[in-house]
């Protein structure tokens, strides 16, 4: 937005500078006023670390007097603040979005009540719709070739998949047992355990260099197989704590999932790049709808979620971790190469968090079965972005050597490792 108001402000200053041929003082005028613009930007961005500082105090001062009615604005301050101060520094960037979401789930904490209904309309009705839009804006990023995948690296899809769709459901089921969660939050852990990768482990694999392709493949994959999978996993493991009828959950994962996904291959085989305001708008729609269902449904679940948050947050950093764990060395057992078992470890570890949110309020029990969903999310993003940020400091050992490969002086220079032993 900045950028737009010093665009038209320049604009302005041209035409006053025609006006009063008096172009060259005015154009010092427009970079002095853009330079200022952009020091002050970048001075917001550093002081709001400390006055994220200050909210945290605060917050832990009100608390400790036992005056919440007070410390609730702090800490939601304390998320605000943070999320733009670390928007100044770019190992921290990423994070910015997913504190936005904690500052969100904060506010629902605090204040459900504006979240349930809006002029009599039930806010959760718009869950199906918003999934739609989100899955309809992930299936116009992906063509043809993205299944097509599984042709060309079959073993590592096959063991992704695998990975996918047994250790995370099983996992998920074990946790409930152990943590000894009420039934239905129980269910809510074997759910997003038995979901589908998410567009978000793409983008982690991107930044961990991991195998790009191989990423967006196991995604497209596992969703398509989703409907069929999901409710079996849900009706036998989930079915130990909460009655699941596997039939209508196809169904609804049919209408959320693959109607709008085939839509948007349509779109993208006819109409890529002909609709450019609709590439950059999705994006901002897919943000919105998550941070939406999540806050809808930690407002409806407050109650719960204040009594077994903690444990659902220590259930959900085990489950994702070691998903994490399994997928990597599941890859490194049968031999495959360290870019795709870093990739087989992102998408065994990250689950379609959102899609979860909407099957819980097609059961009508987003409240309850919702919960584990809404917690596991941002955290994945949370985990997932340490992980990725960790690996593309440390690329693969193939990468290592086509860098000292390509470094000036060496014989050939250029060539990657692969083109040499071919």
């Amino acid at each position: 937005m900045s950028q737009c108001l010093c665009l038209g402000l320049e604009a302005c200053f041209l035409c006053l500078a025609h006006a009063t041929n008096d172009f060259q003082k005015t154009s010092f005028t427009i970079e002095n006023y853009l330079l200022t613009t952009h020091i002050s930007v970048r001075t917001m961005t550093k002081i709001a670390l400390p006055i994220a500082a200050i909210c945290l105090i605060a917050f832990i001062v009100f608390s400790v007097i036992d005056s919440t009615a007070f410390a609730g604005p702090w800490l939601i301050a304390f998320f605000l603040s943070l999320s733009i101060g670390f928007r100044a520094y770019a190992a921290l960037e990423g994070f910015s979005f997913t504190l936005l979401i904690f500052a969100a789930v904060t506010t629902a904490l605090y204040y459900p009540q504006y979240f349930s209904t809006w002029h009599g309309v039930k806010l959760a009705s718009f869950f199906t719709p918003l999934l739609q839009i989100i899955m309809f804006g992930m299936g116009t990023e992906m063509g043809i070739k993205d299944f097509a995948g599984v042709i060309k690296m079959p073993k590592a899809v096959l063991i992704g998949l695998f990975g996918h769709f047994t250790f995370m459901p099983l996992a998920g089921y074990t946790l409930a047992r152990l943590f000894n969660f009420p039934p239905e939050i129980a269910a809510g852990v074997v759910l997003i355990g038995s979901m589908p990768c998410g567009m978000a482990s793409n983008v982690m694999s991107y930044l961990a260099n991991a195998n790009l392709a191989l990423s967006v493949t196991l995604t497209a994959i596992a969703t398509l197989l989703s409907p069929f999978l999901t409710p079996l996993l849900m009706k036998v493991l989930g079915g130990q704590f909460i009655k699941v009828d596997a039939l209508a959950m196809m169904w609804e994962i049919i209408k959320i999932v693959v109607i709008p996904i085939g839509a948007g291959l349509l779109f993208n085989r006819f109409f890529k790049g002909k609709v450019s305001w609709l590439d950059k708008i999705m994006p901002l729609i897919s943000m919105f709808g998550i941070a939406f269902i999540i806050v809808i449904i930690v407002a409806a679940g407050r109650d719960n979620l204040i009594v077994i948050g903690p444990a659902l947050i220590v259930c959900a950093l085990i489950h994702n971790t070691t998903g994490y764990l399994f997928g990597f060395w599941i890859g490194k057992l049968f031999r495959l190469p360290e870019r795709d078992a870093r990739t087989i470890a992102i998408e065994v570890g990250m689950q379609n968090g959102g899609l979860a949110s909407g099957l819980a309020k097609a059961m009508g029990k987003a409240a309850t079965l919702g919960l584990a969903p809404a917690i596991f999310g941002p955290l994945m993003n949370i985990t997932g972005s340490i992980l990725a940020s960790y690996w593309h400091r440390n690329p693969p050992p193939v990468e290592k050597e086509n860098a000292m490969i390509s470094r000036p002086g060496n014989e050939v220079t250029g060539l990657k490792v692969d083109e040499l032993t071919s």
